[in-house]
C-alpha cells in the first residue's frame, strides 16, 4: 500500500531533521518539477542542491518549526519556518549579501503534489524580504505611510467606475 501524501511529506522532513538524506532518493521523484525554482534546481537532483545551499547557508544544524501541514486528495499545504545562522551566502537569492554570523529565519509555504509515495511538484511562497532583511540585502522597512499610490512596488486598488461600480447594498437603484 502507497503512503497517504501527508505521510510522505511528515516522512521527508523527519529523516531530513534526523540527517538522513537518503529520503530524498527515496521520497522525490527523479523528473519532479519545481515550480519554484529554475531550470538548473529541477528533479531530484535540483532538489539535492536547494538543501545543501541552506544547509551551507544557514548551517548544518539548521531546524525546522512546522505550523501547519494540511492534505487534500494529492495535495500537501506545508507552512513553515527555518532557523538558522546565517554562514554563508551561496544560494542564488543571497548574492552579494555580506555573511553577518547572524541567526535568522526564512517562512516558507509549499504545496507538494504526491503520487505513488514520491513528491512529482512542488510549488512554493517564500518570505524572501523577510530573510534579506535580516542579513541587511533589503532595506529595513521604513514607518512613515508610502504616496498616495501606495509605497513602490505595491499594488493599488483603482476605484471602480461606470458599470463596474459595486452598488452599497442589493437594493440600491440604478
Amino acid at each position: 500500500m502507497t503512503a497517504k501524501p501527508k505521510d510522505v511529506i511528515e516522512e521527508l522532513f523527519r529523516r531530513g531533521a534526523e540527517g538522513d538524506y537518503s529520503a530524498i532518493d527515496e521520497l522525490i521523484a527523479e523528473d519532479m518539477v519545481n515550480h519554484a525554482a529554475g531550470p538548473a534546481r529541477q528533479g531530484r537532483g535540483g532538489w539535492k542542491q536547494i538543501i545543501e545551499n541552506i544547509r551551507t547557508d544557514l548551517g548544518s544544524d539548521f531546524s525546522i518549526e512546522h505550523h501547519h501541514l494540511i492534505a487534500e486528495g494529492d495535495l500537501v499545504a506545508h507552512h513553515m519556518t527555518i532557523c538558522g545562522h546565517h554562514r554563508a551566502s551561496t544560494m542564488p537569492l543571497l548574492t552579494g549579501v555580506r555573511v553577518t554570523d547572524s541567526d535568522v529565519t526564512w517562512t516558507y509555504v509549499h504545496i507538494w503534489r504526491v503520487v505513488d509515495g514520491q513528491v512529482v511538484e512542488h510549488w512554493a511562497c517564500r518570505d524572501d524580504v523577510g530573510l534579506l532583511r535580516q542579513v541587511g540585502g533589503w532595506p529595513a522597512a521604513s514607518n512613515r505611510l508610502g504616496s498616495a499610490s501606495g509605497p513602490p512596488g505595491m499594488c493599488r486598488r483603482r476605484a471602480p467606475r461606470g458599470r463596474d461600480r459595486v452598488r452599497a447594498s442589493p437594493s440600491e437603484s440604478r
